[in-house]
């Protein structure tokens, strides 16, 4: 969308069969659409832990950006007041907290290689490593059982595509195959925060 405006009344209209439980601006504005409690129409196809039907255990935020600049300071002050606020209402951990490109990577980008995940884990609202070493043969095999360990959906994905989606969240510099800093990370993750996926924010 060109706007949080013309996001707004998109998710807004219901000809589009889109929606979000909540909208933050450029500007740090916040626009509540959906109670918490109900069911929005955010996450489409995907799969989190195991769980299909994201939209239903889940409380989604859109975000005004198109992936091609910085969010703004005003905007991630706003997003870390608001997930506090809803880890606190409904219990939900730092695992909790994933990106659409997260449960559906054969789908999603967003919200993309410049949000900033490493700020969130500082403040206990998302997970981060900075394992960049592991031990053993790098496999595409161990990387894939850490993922699922995570939480990814592994059964239908193939290995590329799962790498491009970790990298889009915890190393959105890497490049080339499978490496062992993937594989550290990966693995680091897997070993300190195994979800279970029954409530997210997205």
């Amino acid at each position: 969308m060109t706007s949080a405006e013309v996001a707004l009344e998109r998710l807004c209209d219901p000809q589009f069969e889109v929606s979000a439980h909540y909208l933050i601006s450029t500007a740090g504005t916040c626009y509540q659409m959906v109670d918490e409690a109900a069911r929005a129409w955010h996450a489409g196809a995907g799969e989190w832990a195991g769980f299909g039907d994201v939209n239903s255990r889940s409380i989604g935020i859109e975000l005004d950006n198109d992936g091609s600049h910085p969010f703004s300071e005003a905007q991630m002050l706003c997003l870390e007041c608001l997930i506090a606020s809803i880890q606190k209402r409904w219990d939900i951990g730092p695992a909790g907290v994933i990106g659409h490109s997260d449960f559906a990577p054969l789908r999603k980008v967003d919200p993309g290689p410049r949000f900033d995940w490493r700020r969130l884990a500082m403040m206990d609202q998302a997970i981060w490593s900075e394992q960049d070493t592991c031990r053993g043969i790098i496999s595409e095999d161990r990387f894939i059982t850490a993922l699922a360990r995570i939480g990814y959906p592994t059964d239908a994905v193939a290995a590329p595509t799962l790498v491009k989606a970790f990298r889009l969240r915890f190393r959105p510099w890497g490049s080339g195959a499978l490496c062992q800093a993937d594989l550290g990370r990966a693995e680091d993750l897997a070993h300190r925060y195994p979800v279970d996926g029954r409530d997210m924010l997205t």
